[in-house]
């Protein structure tokens, strides 16, 4: 039986680092690991018979990293700020200690010859390298013992080059040896220095990357005001119960979810939608965890406490989307896992080349140095997931949840999106609209014979007419023997005598005698015709709407103008699908599609090459969902069609998925651009490098800012906006 954790780790510094220790887990028997660099987590599928907790902590320990189990939120907020401070602190003290040494080379740039005793820089320089820069070498250590090579050893390498050099300098001229030959104490420090401030400032960004979440994560209440034996209380919501009674007043959050039992009021749902208009809610109507109530007094009765609320659901899935990895990341991943030692074999031979042609000691060393220092893989390993944490929390702000990263990369491509008609396309609440009796039989009698039939069906179709016999106030009969077959109808028995109730396809293949043109005419309005009979006589017809969703038509609009080809798919005949696919702008439409031929329809268009999204809501979607490329399901749809969907559509509203592309090609250009801006930065940085043109420090100075852009370009994704407009 396998069972999965997450963890926070600690220690990584790169790429190399989080793909190192996914190698070491990986390579373990039963175990599967995610890590990821941008969140810091590990999600790990073990086995718990062989391998525990402890075991999977140790094994990361011996990786040279350190993790933990995942704290609440506050917690690991509150460790990321002291670990923060930390970094402040240390490059506070580094920066301090440079500052003369890099005064020093200011001052010989601008032409004045000044500079400190070497026994002086010796003294400043050594702290730095040692002391501050020791988690260089505990990086670089750990990663070489592991079999690999990460950023700590391009900088401990670099750094320990340039600072040896200059102790040999110094010790010489104590001698009186090697008299003129340059010291690069000031190079070493400052390089330590600019890295520190590089990841500082690269852990500040990547703070921001998870404010989405965060956000989502303080807007649950505290407290809540709990009714409990007839005594009203506040309680802290972790103490709350199923079924517990609560308050919730003008102004103030729901605590939890529940059904609202007395009040009614308008409730702001924007952070779990992205809708911005507030809903009005009245008793019987749900409401949810966080959701804010804007008027009115509602009385509540819990549903879903702690862990099982819709907005520690959606927390857990941008988790679980901000740990995934898209397909784009491999590349960055296969060029990281070489690259350090291609920059280290670089460097041999920039040193060998410049000492070959002539140059001293010391300046082939140092231009080997700046290859060293500028080759750091930190924006290309920051590339795709710094990007990939932005565009998922940003997705959950628009109510857009997504499951895993490689999801919203294929959204990008798509073809063809197949859509469902009742649910999606429509309301989904179909509602009576034509009562239309046969020759002696009543409409009262009509109606409650189809309620009677209908009242064991789960079917949209049925539940529309169960409302309408409660609002008529009709009682329904006992009915034995129903046999319901899907997409078509059903057959039972009242009082001993066979009925039928179904499609007019369904009652013709049953031996009823039924009227084509009036069915026709009812189909061509875009209703949806049930025939009700007593054996093969008919008893008459009972028409149904579904009305279409108020920017479906605009949804579907702004998808053809994004070059996508969208397809309705009903189980309607060919009449009423033509009507509904008109009304939506819909020009090609598949009907009469059995719930089981959904999926066949989506391999169809899988085999002429296309990559085809699947939006739906039903139980009966559920295999055309998972045999899509990307599939979309919608929040009022089953609990079997939003397991099997990849991305879950908080607003029921297509636009969403307007939404979900948009921010999905967003992100993959903020992901070619990162990557664009990390090799370029490197394929131009490194040969200037081996040339003599880059200065160590410069070079030190570029590597340090080119991880900061990386995150600061994908923070850029927070301004997408998602659509609100509906087209006149």
């Amino acid at each position: 039986m396998k069972s999965h954790t997450d963890l926070q780790v600690t220690g990584m510094h790169c790429a190399n680092c989080s793909a190192r220790l996914e190698k070491v887990l990986n390579q373990l028997p039963e175990i599967e690991a995610s890590v990821s660099i941008a969140t810091e987590k590990a999600h790990i599928v073990y086995n718990p018979d062989n391998t525990s907790l402890a075991d999977l902590i140790e094994i990361i320990r011996g990786a040279g990293f350190d993790a933990h189990p995942i704290r609440d939120f506050a917690a690991e907020k509150q460790a990321r700020a002291a670990a923060l401070q930390y970094q402040q602190r240390q490059f506070m003290l580094s920066a301090l200690l440079t500052a003369p040494l890099l005064i020093e080379m200011l001052l010989m740039f601008s032409g004045f010859h000044f500079m400190l005793p070497g026994w002086l820089q010796f003294l400043l320089a050594t702290p730095v390298q040692f002391w501050i820069g020791r988690r260089f070498y505990t990086g670089a250590w750990s990663s070489l013992r592991g079999g690999g090579a990460n950023m700590d050893v391009l900088v401990a390498l670099g750094t320990s080059a340039a600072y040896l050099l200059s102790c040999v300098v110094v010790l010489a001229n104590f001698f009186g040896m090697m008299p003129g030959q340059p010291i690069y104490f000031e190079a070493s420090a400052t390089l330590i220095t600019l890295v520190l401030l590089g990841k500082l400032l690269e852990a500040r960004a990547k703070g921001k990357t998870s404010s989405a979440l965060e956000a989502l994560i303080n807007l649950q209440p505290r407290t809540a005001h709990v009714e409990r034996d007839g005594v009203m209380q506040e309680l802290a919501v972790e103490q709350m119960r199923v079924d517990d009674v609560f308050l919730v007043r003008a102004g103030e959050s729901v605590p939890v979810d529940g059904i609202v039992l007395e009040g009614s009021s308008s409730v702001d749902e924007s952070m779990l939608s992205g809708e911005s208009l507030p809903r009005n809610k009245q008793p019987d109507e749900k409401v949810y965890a966080a959701t804010l109530n804007g008027r009115g007094l509602l009385k509540c009765r819990a549903q879903a406490v702690g862990t099982h609320t819709q907005l520690a659901a959606i927390i857990r899935l941008v988790e679980q989307a901000q740990g995934s990895k898209a397909a784009i990341q491999e590349l960055a991943d296969r060029v990281s896992a070489v690259f350090v030692p291609v920059v280290i074999g670089i460097a041999l031979l920039t040193f060998g080349a410049w000492w070959m042609m002539g140059s001293d000691f010391s300046t082939a060393l140092i231009n080997a140095v700046a290859v060293l220092v500028i080759s750091c893989p930190c924006a290309l390993g920051l590339a795709t997931p710094t990007a990939l944490v932005v565009s998922t929390g940003r997705a959950a702000q628009a109510g857009i949840l997504v499951k895993d990263a490689a999801a919203l990369e294929r959204a990008h491509h798509l073809n063809v999106l197949l859509v469902d008609k009742t649910g999606t396309l429509t309301e989904g609440k179909p509602d009576v609209t034509d009562t239309i009796p046969a020759s002696g039989t009543t409409q009262h009698a009509l109606m409650q014979t189809a309620v009677s039939l209908a009242q064991g069906s789960t079917h949209p179709l049925s539940r529309a007419l169960m409302d309408h016999a409660k609002n008529l106030q009709l009682m329904a009969v006992r009915a034995e023997n129903i046999n319901e077959l899907a997409g078509q109808g059903l057959r039972a028995e009242i009082n001993n005598q066979p009925f039928l109730l179904g499609s007019p396809a369904f009652a013709q293949q049953s031996g009823v005698t039924i009227d084509e043109q009036q069915i026709l005419g009812l189909q061509q309005q875009g209703k949806t015709v049930l025939v009700i009979a007593r054996n093969t006589t008919l008893l008459g017809y009972i028409a149904i709407a579904d009305q279409l969703r108020t920017r479906s038509r605009d949804a579907v609009a702004k998808l053809s103008g994004m070059g996508i080809r969208v397809v309705m798919l009903s189980g309607d005949n060919q009449a009423t699908a033509q009507a509904i696919a008109t009304q939506a702008g819909i020009t090609e439409f598949r009907a009469e599609v059995l719930p089981q031929d959904k999926a066949s329809q989506v391999e169809s268009f899988k085999r002429d090459g296309l990559l085809v999204g699947m939006v739906g809501d039903g139980i009966n979607d559920a295999p055309a969902l998972a045999a899509a490329d990307v599939s979309f399901a919608m929040r009022s749809g089953s609990d079997i069609a939003i397991e099997a969907a990849d991305i879950t559509l908080m607003r029921n509203d297509l636009m969403s998925v307007v939404d979900a592309i948009s921010l999905s090609r967003s992100t993959l250009n903020k992901i070619r651009q990162n990557l664009f801006f990390a090799f370029a930065y490197n394929v131009l940085g490194i040969p200037l490098a081996a040339a003599g043109m880059l200065n160590p420090v410069i070079a030190g100075a570029a590597m340090a800012m080119s991880s900061v852009s990386v995150v600061s370009n994908a923070l850029l994704l927070k301004r997408w906006k998602q659509q609100r407009e509906v087209s006149p």
